[in-house]
């Protein structure tokens, strides 16, 4: 089986895990899912990751609140391979009352949407979660 959309399978793979109340999910390496990571290990929304480059996996620490709910409650693909979406940073509307991130992937890198409107980018929107 072949993936097509590495992101995708990086995005279900956590949303099952959580719904599994996993510590961790492992998921294979790439430099865009990295940098999805970052953002979201910056946000707060996952505890954090290792990347083991003998094994060519990325460990994925989840991260849950202390009454047990993931920090995660919604993570969506947006750009899909047969359809990307890119939006100017200016049109990019907040996502759940601008209490949940979109994540763009621009010329300076994958951020989220508060980086990129602060460095006044738009590109490609990877995902939005909440």
């Amino acid at each position: 089986m072949s993936m097509t959309d590495n992101i995708a399978d990086m995005l279900t793979r956590i949303r099952n895990g959580q719904k599994s109340k996993l510590l961790n999910v492992v998921l294979p390496v790439s430099n865009l899912k990295c940098a999805v990571l970052e953002v979201l290990k910056g946000e707060g929304y996952i505890a954090g990751y290792t990347v083991n480059s003998e094994a060519k996996e990325i460990n994925v620490e989840l991260k849950y609140s202390r009454a047990g709910r993931p920090a995660i409650c919604e993570i969506h693909k947006v750009s899909k391979p047969g359809k990307r979406i890119y939006s100017p940073i200016s049109s990019l509307k907040g996502y759940f009352n601008n209490m949940g991130i979109h994540i763009l992937s621009t010329s300076k890198g994958v951020m989220s949407d508060r980086e990129a409107k602060k460095q006044n980018v738009g590109g490609e929107v990877i995902c939005k979660v909440f």
